[in-house]
């Protein structure tokens, strides 16, 4: 071949060959691009996913407006998990554990339910029905990431299931709420101050009129008693002018005549000045009690039974399946076994007419506390936690004094009972009471039964059927005076007054009096 040739035949091959290396090396770039260009295109998917997942496209563009100014050196949610903890350490206090924020969140609803459902005895709050489904499904997946989204009314809500219906966190303000318990405090304050100065105003003009009434009770007996002195010095003088005369002469029997109807006219006089006095009492009575009612209706007087309202202590402890409940009084405060209580609504407190919604009766005595069994609850209002006990005859610190009178029909059989007072008295003395005759300053309560009923005056002919009818009639009468009297007294010296009825619930041993052995 000739060289010419040989040289352009060389130079076509380093042509091809620079040519085909040229489009192995474009090739080879190219693949290499279009891998990057993937691993990009991925990468710019992810970072999108991650910021939907993070905040929409509102959300960020917002987020400064949303989270507020960011300090120097932190990001933009480092700070708004910040201000989240300080909200956190607001409701529950410091410090504030490092966990997610659903947790957080979650916990501070599970301290703050229980109060707002306190709460709502005293405030009207909104409340709604615990969401069960949403607890449940709560509950069910407790690691998973996504439950973090899960709404923390619900957590609030499977928090407080335990209470039924609880606070709807969405329609309460706890700054509102704060403000009305502080209002609904100082108004309470405000309405006892007040009640206070008006029940020391009645005691010191009750105190007045009770010592004006007593100032002149005394100065009316001290003169009876001179009266009386003047009388029976009368009576002497006479009885020895009388044996004068039986000694004397007919002169003298005369003059001692004339002195003996001398001294039956001062005598008399003296009866009649007795009675004026007599009478001056009863106006003076009257007008004082004409004063005290009058008082009454400008500004009626204290009830006189709030004592028996007074709680003795309270529940501790309920035993459902054992029918048993814990009480806060032990033998330091002279509880014993067989005592028995009845049992009131922590809320409504003791009612007036005194019906319990359950009775107990204490079986085991610690120093502090002790333990009763239920006798009687009722099915849709069972015992609670905090619940009132009381016993009107039992007291901690003192021996309550009783009066009874009336008649009673003690095992309801529609017949009265003649020892029914004795049987109430061994009661009230089992229960560390005390029982005396007639009411006084010191009698506590007084327990009436129903009015006696008097028969009317046996004839001749029912004596001599029957010899003792005029001691029944008499005895009829002498119980009806004694019971008239007992009330009247009772209402004079404001005493309280129970009816056998009353008087079992405020003992809690209503559901036990037709057992065998109640007495």
């Amino acid at each position: 071949m000739p060289p010419s040739k040989r040289r352009q035949s060389n130079d076509m091959l380093y042509t091809v060959i620079v040519l085909i290396g040229l489009c192995i090396v474009a090739v080879t770039v190219a693949v290499i691009y279009y891998i990057r260009a993937e691993e990009l295109r991925t990468q710019n998917l992810e970072l999108q996913q991650g910021k939907v997942n993070l905040a929409n496209d509102e959300e960020f563009r917002q987020l400064g407006a949303i989270v507020g100014t960011k300090p120097p050196g932190q990001s933009q949610l480092g700070t708004m998990i910040r201000h989240l903890d300080q909200m956190v350490g607001l409701v529950k206090g410091r410090p504030v554990p490092p966990t997610s924020a659903e947790v957080k969140v979650a916990e501070a609803m599970k301290s703050v339910q229980p109060l707002l459902a306190r709460v709502g005895t005293y405030i009207p709050l909104p409340v709604t029905e615990p969401n069960v489904a949403d607890a449940n499904a709560v509950a069910a997946a407790p690691d998973d990431a996504n439950a973090a989204a899960a709404d923390p009314n619900t957590v609030a809500t499977d928090a407080g299931a335990s209470m039924g219906a609880v606070v709807d966190p969405n329609r309460v303000a706890l700054t509102a709420v704060i403000s009305d318990l502080l209002m609904e405090l100082q108004h309470t304050i405000d309405q006892k101050a007040a009640v206070q100065q008006q029940l020391e105003d009645l005691r010191n003009r009750f105190d007045m009129a009770v010592a004006d009434m007593q100032k002149t009770k005394e100065t009316l007996t001290a003169q009876v008693g001179e009266y009386r002195q003047e009388v029976d010095q009368i009576k002497t003088d006479y009885n020895d002018l009388r044996m004068l005369v039986q000694r004397n002469s007919d002169e003298q029997i005369k003059i001692l005549l004339d002195r003996v109807d001398k001294s039956e006219g001062s005598a008399r006089q003296l009866n009649a000045d007795l009675l004026k006095t007599q009478a001056e009492l009863n106006v003076a009575q009257n007008r004082l009690q004409d004063a005290l009612t009058t008082v009454g209706k400008i500004k009626p007087a204290p009830d006189q039974e709030a004592v028996a309202y007074k709680p003795d202590g309270k529940v501790i402890l309920v035993d459902d399946s054992t029918s048993v409940i814990r009480i806060n009084l032990g033998a330091d405060d002279r509880v014993y076994r067989g005592l028995t209580f009845s049992v009131y609504d922590k809320g409504a407190g003791i009612p007036r007419d005194g019906k319990p919604k359950a009775e107990v009766e204490v079986f085991a005595v610690d120093k502090k506390v002790c333990a009763a069994r239920i006798t009687s609850s009722e099915r849709k209002n069972p015992i609670h936690v905090d619940d009132l006990i009381a016993n009107l005859i039992w007291d901690s610190n003192k021996e309550n004094s009783f009066v009874i009178a009336g008649d009673f029909d003690i095992d309801g059989n529609g017949t009265v009972d003649y020892d029914a007072s004795g049987k109430i008295e061994a009661l009230i003395r089992k229960w560390g009471g005390g029982v005396t005759e007639d009411v006084s300053a010191r009698t506590d309560y007084v327990i009436l039964g129903t009015e006696p009923k008097v028969p009317p005056e046996p004839s001749l002919e029912a004596q001599t059927a029957d010899p003792t009818a005029m001691d029944k009639y008499n005895a009829a009468r002498q119980r009806l005076e004694r019971y008239d009297q007992i009330r009247q007294q009772a209402q004079t010296l404001w005493v309280p007054v129970f009816s056998y009825e009353r008087f079992l619930h405020f003992t809690g041993y209503a559901s036990q009096i037709r057992k065998p052995g109640a007495f």
